[in-house]
C-alpha cells in the first residue's frame, strides 16, 4: 500500500502512526461516496443499451458493442487512476478530480435525454425496416462526450475509493472488514440502481432517470468532501511500475555480463531484510538477474546506486520474476471473463424480444436482466464463506486454494454458456414458428424472460468462486511495494474482456450471417457454442498453467485466515 512501512513483523502500517486522523470515524463518508458512484455508475451503464437503441435509432448490435467498449473502458481506467494517485496526485485529489469528471459527463447525459434538438426523432413504432432517422454529427458528439466523460469520472473513481478507505486503518483485521462492507455496498447500490434507477428510465422517462443517477454523483461527491476533516492522507511515494521498468532497461544493458553465483556481487537496498538463501536472485529468468550484478561504476561510495537505471536490486528483480511467473494465469482469466461479457449484452438484446411482463401492470426493464448475476453472486457468497468452505474443510480438513476457487468459477462458466445456448434455440424456435420480427418493435417472442435467469445464475455463481479467488492470489502472491496492483489486475482483466468480446462480435458478424440487427433472423445459440468451446479450450490452458505454477505464500496464509476465524 502506498505510503506504508514495514513493522517488525513485517505488516504494513501507516507511515504517520501518530496522526489522530483516520479511523472508524471516516467510514460513513468514505462508503457514501461508494453508494453514491455505483448508484450513478450502474443507472446509466447497466441501461446503455436500450438508451442507444430507443432514444438514438442504433442497430441493437451496434448499441450492444457501444456497451461493451464504454464497460471495457470503466474496467481499464481503474489502472490509469491508480498510477496517478501513486505517482502524483495522491488518492484523495484523484477521487475529487474524477468524481467532479463524473459530474461533468451525467450532465452532458441528462441534457441529451431532456433536450429535443441533442437527438434524433424516435423511429416509428412497428416499422419493420431499418430506421434511416440517425443521429447527426453534433448530437452524436454530444451523446459520446457525455458518456466518455462519466465513463472516465466512474473508472478513475472506483478502486481509488477503495484505497482511500484502506488508508484510514493501521491494522489488518480492521481493512478486512472496510473491504468486506465495501463490497457490500458496492453490489447493493448497483442492484438498487440497476433496478430502481433502470425502471425510472424505461418507464417515466429517460431524463428523470439520468436526472437521479447525477443527484446520486452530486450526494457521493459532496459526502466524500464533507469527510475532509477527517481523513488520513497518504503522500504519493512513486509508481512500482518505474521498478519494473528499471529492471528490464538494466538487464538488457547488462546482457553481455558473465552472471555470478555469489550472493556479494549483487546489490540490496539497506533497508531490504532478506533470509540467507534469498541473498542472491533465483535461477529462473536468469537473464533478468544481471540487472542486480553489481559493476565497476555502479555503486557511490556510500553503497547507493549511482546508476538508477543500470542497476537494481535483487528483490526488484524478484518482484519482476513474480509477476512473469503469474502471467499465464492471469491470461487465462481474460478469455474466463470475455464469455460472460458476451452473454451479459446479449442477454440484454434476448430480453427485449421476450415476454417481460410481471402480471398486467408491471414489466421488467429489459437492462435489469444482469442485476441477476449481482444478486447470485452475493447469496453465492454468503453460502461460500458460511457453508460450503466449512463443509469442505471438516471433510478434507483443508480449504480450498485460490486456484482451486478458480478453476470451479471455469467450469460454471462453461455451464451458462451451454444453458444460455440451450435457451435461445428454444428462443429461436418459438420466433420462427409465430414468424415473430424483433425489429417491429410491437410484437413479442411469446416465450417467458424467466428462461434467461439460469444462464444468469450460473454466471453468478461462478463469479462468487473465481472473482474472491484471483483477488485472494494475486495479493497474497505479489510481493508488498505491489499488492495494491495486483488487486487492480482484478479490472484490467474485465476492461480487456469487454474490448476481446467486441472485437469477437465484430469478427462472427464478418464471417456469419449469425447476428443480424433481428436477432430473430440469426443464430445467437451458434454464438453461445462458439463460447463453449473458447470455454473448454481456455479451461485446458488454465490447468496446464496451474499445475505447473507453485504457490509462494497462499497456501499457509488461507489456512491461518480460516483458522483464525474459528
Amino acid at each position: 500500500m502506498n505510503g506504508t512501512v514495514l513493522s517488525a513483523d513485517g505488516e504494513a502500517q501507516l507511515s504517520d502512526t501518530g496522526s489522530k486522523r483516520g479511523g472508524w470515524i471516516t467510514f460513513p463518508f468514505i462508503v457514501g461516496a461508494v453508494a453514491g458512484s455505483a448508484l450513478c455508475g450502474a443507472g446509466w451503464i447497466s441501461n446503455l443499451i436500450v438508451y442507444l437503441i430507443q432514444e438514438f435509432n442504433m442497430k441493437r448490435i451496434d448499441a450492444a458493442q457501444v456497451s461493451n467498449m464504454v464497460s471495457g473502458f470503466t474496467n481499464l481506467f481503474p489502472l490509469i487512476g491508480a498510477i496517478i494517485a501513486d505517482s502524483f496526485l495522491g488518492c484523495f485529489a484523484v477521487v475529487l478530480l474524477f468524481s467532479s469528471i463524473s459530474l461533468m459527463g451525467m450532465v452532458l447525459l441528462v441534457l441529451t435525454a431532456t433536450l429535443g434538438y441533442l437527438k434524433p426523432e424516435p423511429c416509428e413504432i412497428g416499422s419493420t425496416s431499418s430506421c434511416t432517422g440517425g443521429p447527426s454529427k453534433s448530437q452524436f458528439l454530444a451523446l459520446y462526450a457525455g458518456i466518455f466523460l462519466a465513463a472516465i469520472g466512474l473508472g478513475g473513481t472506483s478502486f481509488t475509493i477503495a484505497t482511500v478507505g484502506a488508508n484510514q486503518f493501521k491494522k489488518a483485521k480492521d481493512r478486512a472488514t472496510f473491504f468486506n462492507w465495501f463490497f457490500f455496498t458496492l453490489y447493493v447500490s448497483a442492484t438498487v440502481s440497476s433496478t430502481v434507477i433502470v425502471y425510472i428510465e424505461d418507464n417515466v422517462s429517460w431524463g428523470l432517470g439520468f436526472g437521479v443517477c447525477l443527484a446520486a454523483n452530486v450526494i457521493g461527491l459532496a459526502t466524500f468532501i464533507s469527510g475532509k476533516r477527517f481523513y488520513h492522507r497518504v503522500r504519493p511515494q512513486g509508481s512500482p511500475f518505474k521498478d519494473i521498468v528499471r529492471v528490464i532497461v538494466a538487464a538488457i544493458r547488462k546482457r553481455k555480463v558473465v552472471i555470478s553465483s555469489e550472493s556479494e556481487d549483487y546489490y540490496h537496498k539497506h533497508d531490504e531484510t532478506l533470509s540467507v538463501e534469498s541473498r542472491k536472485p533465483k535461477d529462473s529468468f536468469r537473464f533478468l538477474n544481471a540487472a542486480a550484478l553489481i559493476t565497476e561504476g555502479d555503486i557511490k561510495p556510500d553503497g547507493s546506486i549511482l546508476k538508477p537505471w543500470r542497476l537494481c536490486s535483487v528483490q526488484q528483480v524478484e518482484n519482476l520474476k513474480v509477476i512473469i511467473r503469474i502471467f499465464p494465469l492471469w491470461s487465462s482469466s481474460i478469455f474466463l471473463s470475455t464469455p460472460i461479457a458476451i452473454l451479459l449484452s446479449l442477454t440484454v438484446l434476448q430480453a427485449l424480444t421476450m415476454d417481460r411482463n410481471i402480471g398486467q401492470n408491471f414489466k421488467i426493464p429489459a437492462g435489469s436482466f444482469p442485476v441477476f448475476v449481482l444478486f447470485s453472486t452475493s447469496v453465492s457468497l454468503l453460502l461460500i464463506d458460511r457453508l460450503l468452505f466449512p463443509m469442505w474443510h471438516k471433510c478434507t480438513h483443508r480449504y480450498p486454494t485460490p486456484l482451486h476457487r478458480i478453476g470451479v468459477g471455469h467450469v460454471l462458466n462453461v455451464f451458462s454458456m451451454i444453458v444460455a445456448a440451450l435457451v435461445e434455440s428454444k428462443r429461436l424456435k418459438i420466433a420462427h414458428s409465430h414468424n415473430v420480427q424483433a425489429m417491429s418493435g410491437s410484437n413479442t417472442v411469446p416465450i417467458m424472460a424467466w428462461w434467461l435467469f439460469p444462464q444468469l445464475v450460473l454466471v453468478g455463481i461462478g463469479e462468487a468462486f473465481h472473482f474472491p479467488g484471483q483477488v485472494a492470489l494475486y495479493y497474497q502472491e505479489f510481493p508488498l511495494p505491489l499488492k495494491s496492483t495486483g488487486t487492480t489486475l482484478i479490472s484490467l482483466i474485465i476492461g480487456i474482456s469487454f474490448y476481446l468480446s467486441t472485437a469477437l462480435i465484430d469478427l462472427l458478424r464478418r464471417i456469419s450471417s449469425w447476428l443480424p440487427d433481428d436477432i430473430n433472423n440469426g443464430r445467437l445459440d451458434n454464438v453461445f457454442w462458439t463460447l463453449v468451446v473458447v470455454g473448454v479450450l481456455n479451461f485446458g490452458y488454465y490447468l496446464i498453467c496451474s499445475s505447473l505454477y507453485k504457490y509462494q505464500n497462499v497456501e499457509k496464509e488461507v489456512e491461518d485466515v480460516y483458522i483464525s476465524e474459528q
